[in-house]
């Protein structure tokens, strides 16, 4: 539950006061709300309201900031300032090396499962991921969305492998994979001829095992991929069923009928590689019909065009289809799943393929093509739950979920279907409103103008950059979008002396694979969305413990020391207590016991009173400026995400976190005729000439174009401060 922010006036709460609901854009419009018009004069800045100014009470208004107004600082660069030789993490339950990884013995396996509408011939299988340790509790059943398709991730048991297992589980995984991201044939040949070697180098170190049935596919595993396939080898191959029954004759040998039908076979006439759907009833002599329009043989078509002499004629032709492509089922346009078109679909005698793999289903091919995408979700998220755990125990009671941590670290570039956008712009309007209420509690001498530039200074960029690098956070961020082709297949990646080609660097307790530059705005916006997040699910306390465990010193106030006396002796204190206090309790349905607290939240600098007194609005409207914006951003953040886009989340905030709004609401609830002013009659007999009516709402996409603008920065300071009192 929010904290609720007092100023030493513990009376009575207000009645339940809900924040009016904002209405959805007008339909066809997707700009941002109109923009007031730039520069803006600050609220405290004399105003002249048809000729009625007063030159002296401008001076004044200069005078009351005195020495505390800061000087203009020059416009910064921090969008272009990088942190340099900056890790990026690599989860440590992934990283080892094979030869002690074969010989662990026991291993923690985890189901992978898909499942959604893939409007295809082929379903995938569930996969075993095999570790070295336990993932942690975020694992026991997880799920996440890839592509359309919801995998899960559930945590099964431990179980035994030797290290011939071990061996020919890591040669299938390399071998299939190989297949699928790369479709180079020297890839999948050294998979299969360097199987044996068990490197001692630190890599990428898990198995990934196709299931059959709720069982471990070892037929698959151990034979698809045994030496027998190797070119070196013409001896006959068959499985244990059929032994020399309906063989057929292969670039590479001879092969039964079953093993073919579940292979992938290469062509070594254009290069590519397929997979075996069935068996047609023609053969080499059948016509094939060209595109020029001209009819050949198989037979005569295969010397022709690739110089290959079929001695096998009567064979059936074997029916193949092109492998299933590998994506970044991240992304966020990925929309469907797709099964290879027909155009990759071909038609030839068995004598032009060598078989690869086989036995292996199509419907395991089409499984691991999802891997990549799925492994690289893991990884994300292993380093998700790692932060959580390096932030400390007194993190640990705030039950957030790894995948909302994910949310807050993944920038727009890796364009997947969430991003940390509109987090930060629920941790940017937090981080202001606590920063406001600590400077302001601290400093109680200081000025507007003063509390602004500490509050600059305690929010910028480089604070915030230079703290998340302190803490180690930086590794964390994922500021690329995911690209298959350069994911790690586990097993491969090592030259033939068996040292790894992907150098994994120790620092900071934690694997990491490469040093980036960074900018320092997109570290900055990353901790800034990580306290959105634990203000989304853990609320405020939980926020700022986050923001105390980067090391900021800070303070959350549940009540705020008394503002300034000297104002309760001056005449016309005492004539606002008599005459106004009433009138304006009834409107804000509000008893205050320091009425101090009301008359200083009216007064413009402009006005008599602060000439006498010292007294002004300045310091509650820092203050109360802050606290609209929060609870403004938070309840827009709950009553739309993750519907709304990021970019609308900042619109609807602009909508109804600005100036407009405040003075519109204040003068159609008749606030305006109790400020004090240096020219207060004017102001009231403007408005009620102006012939332009105040009602509909003081929110949204057109709060109250009726108001004159100049009168805005006059009503604005008063209206932000009265929802911090309630």
């Amino acid at each position: 539950m929010r904290a609720r922010v007092q100023v030493k006036d513990n009376n009575r709460s207000p009645s339940a006061g809900s924040i009016p609901r904002l209405p959805p854009p007008p339909s066809g419009s997707s700009s941002a709300p109109p923009r007031p018009p730039n520069p803006s004069p600050k609220p405290h800045q004399s105003i002249t309201m048809g000729g009625s100014g007063s030159p002296s009470a401008a001076a004044h208004v200069a005078d009351t900031r005195g020495e505390d107004a800061p000087c203009e600082e020059e416009p910064g660069n921090d969008e272009e300032k990088y942190q340099h030789e900056q890790p990026v993490y690599f989860p440590e339950e992934l990283v080892g090396n094979w030869l002690s990884f074969s010989c662990l013995g026991l291993y923690y396996c985890y189901k992978i499962s898909l499942r959604g509408c893939f409007n295809q011939t082929t379903a995938p299988t569930d996969i075993i991921l095999a570790v070295k340790c336990d993932m942690g509790p975020e694992f026991l059943c997880n799920s996440f969305n890839l592509g359309g398709v919801e995998v899960t991730v559930e945590y099964v048991r431990i179980i035994h492998l030797n290290q011939e297992q071990v061996i020919f589980a890591r040669r299938f995984q390399t071998t299939i994979l190989s297949l699928l991201i790369t479709n180079d044939h020297s890839e999948v040949r050294d998979a299969i001829k360097y199987f044996h070697e068990l490197q001692v180098s630190v890599g990428v170190v898990y198995l990934l095992l196709p299931l059959v049935s709720g069982k471990i596919d070892w037929c698959s595993i151990k034979f698809s991929t045994s030496r027998v396939y190797e070119a070196t080898e013409k001896d006959m191959r068959h499985c244990h069923s059929c032994k020399h029954a309906n063989v057929l004759q292969t670039e590479d040998g001879s092969f039964c009928r079953c093993m073919l039908q579940n292979s992938v076979v290469y062509t070594p006439h254009n290069g590519k590689f397929y997979y075996v759907t069935g068996f047609r009833d023609l053969n080499a002599n059948t016509p094939l019909y060209l595109k020029d329009g001209s009819v050949v043989s198989n037979k005569r078509y295969s010397k022709t065009s690739y110089s290959l002499r079929l001695t096998c004629e009567n064979q059936p032709l074997l029916a193949a289809r092109g492998l299933f492509m590998v994506r970044n089922f991240l992304h966020k346009c990925y929309q469907e799943v797709k099964e290879p078109s027909n155009q990759n679909a071909v038609e030839w005698p068995p004598e032009l393929y060598r078989v690869v793999m086989a036995p292996v289903s199509a419907n395991t091919l089409f499984s691991f093509s999802f891997v990549p995408s799925i492994m690289y979700r893991i990884k994300c998220l292993l380093l998700s739950v790692k932060l959580k755990i390096q932030l400390g125990p007194r993190m640990q009671q705030f039950n957030i979920t790894a995948l909302k941590i994910l949310e807050a670290l993944t920038t727009k570039e890796c364009q997947e279907e969430f991003s940390l956008e509109s987090l930060e712009t629920l941790g940017d309007s937090f981080l202001k409103y606590v920063t406001s209420q600590h400077l302001f509690s601290k400093n109680k001498l200081h000025r507007e103008g003063m509390l602004t530039s500490l509050r600059k200074k305690m929010v910028s960029n480089t604070t915030l950059c230079q703290l998340a690098c302190n803490s180690k956070l930086v590794g964390y961020i994922q500021g690329e979008e995911f690209n298959p082709k350069n994911w790690i297949i586990p097993g491969l990646g090592y030259d033939t002396c068996g040292n790894s080609k992907f150098f994994f660097l120790y620092t900071n307790n934690m694997y990491s694979l490469k040093k980036i530059s960074i900018k320092s705005k997109r570290i900055a916006d990353t901790v800034e969305s990580l306290i959105g997040a634990y203000l989304s699910v853990g609320g405020e306390q939980a926020a700022f413990h986050f923001i105390k465990s980067l090391g900021m010193d800070i303070e959350l106030h549940t009540e705020m020391q008394d503002e300034l006396k000297n104002i309760t002796k001056s005449e016309e204190f005492k004539a606002f207590i008599n005459v106004r206090r009433l009138d304006l309790e009834t409107m804000l349905d509000y008893s205050f016991n320091d009425c101090s607290l009301l008359f200083e939240a009216l007064t413009h600098g402009s006005s008599n009173i602060a000439a006498t007194t010292s007294c002004c609005y300045e310091r509650l409207e820092f203050l109360g400026d802050a606290v609209l914006d929060h609870i403004l951003t938070l309840y827009f953040y709950k009553q739309y995400y993750p519907e709304c886009t990021p970019a609308l989340l900042t619109n609807l905030r602009k909508a109804s976190v600005n100036n407009y709004c405040y003075a519109h609401a204040a003068v159609k609830n008749g606030l305006h005729k109790h400020i004090h002013h240096s020219s207060s009659e004017q102001m009231i007999k403007n408005l009620e000439n102006s012939g332009r009516s105040f009602l509909g709402p003081s929110h949204g996409w057109e709060p109250g174009i009726g108001l004159p603008e100049e009168q805005t920065y006059i009503l604005f300071a008063p209206w932000t401060f009265f929802p911090f009192c309630g």
